[in-house]
Parts: structure tokens; sequence; C-alpha cells
């Protein structure tokens, strides 16, 4: 599996698919790149780009000092780096999307725009909360198929999700072993995120209007506890050339292959050649 070595020497994974355009996708807080295999099939002809967080996926765990925004932001630089692209296109969800405003204000000669999944510069404390209770810890349900019916019974933002959907979304977020189901993470990561919220989540304003010059989408769960349907309605009013898509029956976070998502997208790519 392709790696790369980022600059403070640790080896993270990544997936380079496809030829033209480059999309770079970066995951939620404890996900991973195959976050991204919804939407890949509904995407126009590109090349899609997907990297795992250091302490994620199938990247080395480096300890909770380095899972940190920037230090991730600096890994997706040295990434385009590696492969050689002087710019890409970034799409990003939650913790990904926080990535690419910072990215819009610190090296947007690397981006041809950005577009945010179910995120944005007022990250809501009930979305917070949510995170807090599962971050770093081991689920109770010892097998793929019970996590997935816990998670049918507990994700209350979410309606008309088939089943099929739960498992897959199992079989993403944790490994099983013979001692019951793993985090696809580093549970070390929880320390990171409970140190960075001592602090909470300042103002992100900045780093939206540091966007100014990028074409911008934003996707939001119309459920969404992280995202409020006013910081949305802001950014849209911030930006009113932003694509803008709302999601039925989703919450904290769309899946991406929903009719909505994937329009929103496509009208993004095409604001970003």
């Amino acid at each position: 599996m392709p790696h790369f070595t980022a600059p403070d020497g640790a080896r993270l994974h990544y997936t380079d698919e496809g030829h033209g355009v480059a999309l770079l996708c970066l995951a939620g807080l404890t996900r991973d790149g195959r976050d991204f295999d919804y939407l890949a099939p509904h995407l126009p002809p590109l090349r899609m780009i997907c990297m795992d967080y250091r302490g994620r996926g199938q990247s080395e765990w480096t300890g909770p000092d380095t899972y940190t925004v920037p230090t991730e932001a600096a890994d997706a630089v040295a990434l385009l780096d590696h492969l050689g692209i002087e710019r890409a296109a970034l799409l990003g969800t939650s913790r990904g999307g926080i990535i690419g405003m910072y990215l819009g204000a610190t090296a947007p000669d690397r981006l041809r725009g950005v577009c945010l999944n179910d995120v944005g510069p007022v990250i809501e404390a009930a979305g917070l909360d949510r995170i807090v209770q599962y971050i770093g810890r081991t689920p109770a349900a010892r097998t793929h198929a019970a996590a997935a019916v816990a998670m049918q019974h507990s994700m209350d933002e979410f309606a008309n999700v088939p089943s099929e959907r739960w498992y897959a979304e199992a079989q993403r977020r944790f490994i099983a072993t013979d001692q019951g189901l793993e985090l696809t993470y580093d549970p070390a990561l929880r320390d990171a995120f409970m140190a960075a919220m001592t602090g909470g989540t300042g103002d992100l304003w900045p780093m939206f209007d540091a966007c100014a010059a990028l074409p911008l989408a934003l996707i939001r769960g119309a459920n969404s506890s992280l995202l409020s349907a006013e910081t949305a309605e802001a950014m849209c009013t911030r930006r009113p050339d932003m694509v803008y898509a709302e999601v039925p029956d989703r919450g904290h976070v769309p899946f991406l292959d929903e009719p909505q998502a994937v329009g929103a997208v496509h009208e993004w790519l095409g604001n970003c050649l």
C-alpha cells in the first residue's frame, strides 16, 4: 500500500486513483480515507487522493501531541509535494473541512477550492458532546453486526438509512478481533481532542473568510448537531457564490452519496476548473 514520509519522519498512508484534476479528500476526526468510498463512483473523471491522518487508518501512530490541525495540514501539503501536485481541490469532512479552511488561510496557492462536509466556523457544543461520548473508547459491541445495530438505534440524527449501510459503517469504524472490536485509530486521539477542547474551538471565521478567493461548497446534514442551520446561513451570506446543499434525514455527517451531496460536489468541481 502506498505510504509517504511526513516532514517529521512519520509514515503516512494514502490512496491515489484516476487521472486529471487532483481531488484531495480529508476525512473526519477519527476516520480515514475509506469514508469517501461511497462518493467515488459518483465522481467525474479525476485524480482522487485520500490520506489517512497520522494515528488513523494505516498511518503510523505518532502520539497525541502530533494529532493537531496544523500538523495534519502540513502532512496534507507534504503529500501534495510527494505526488508532485501543485494545486488540488480539497473535500473535507468535519475535521478535514477545518484543515481545508486552515490551508485556505495559510497555503491558498496549493488549493483550487474547498468543499466542506458538515462543518463550518462555528462548532456547536452538542456536536462536540457527542464526540466526547465515543472518541477513544472501545465499543461494547463485539461484532460488526452488533455494532451496526447499535449505530442504527443510537444515531438519531439519521433516518431512512438501510441496515446494509450501517454494517458497512461498522466495518469502516472498527477492526474485528477474537477479543471483540478494536478502534481503527490510536485511542490517544482522545487525549489530543480533550486537550484541544480545554481552550475552546476559538474563532474560526477568519479562516473561512481567508478562503475568499477560492471556490467554496458547503454540504450540511439537515439534522446536524455540529453545524447549525444558523451558521450555514451566515456562511452563505458571507459567500453568496458558495455552492450549498442540505441533505435531509442526515446528521453529522452525510455519507456524500446522497443526490444533494453529489450534485453539490459536481457543481463545485466545475467551479474549481
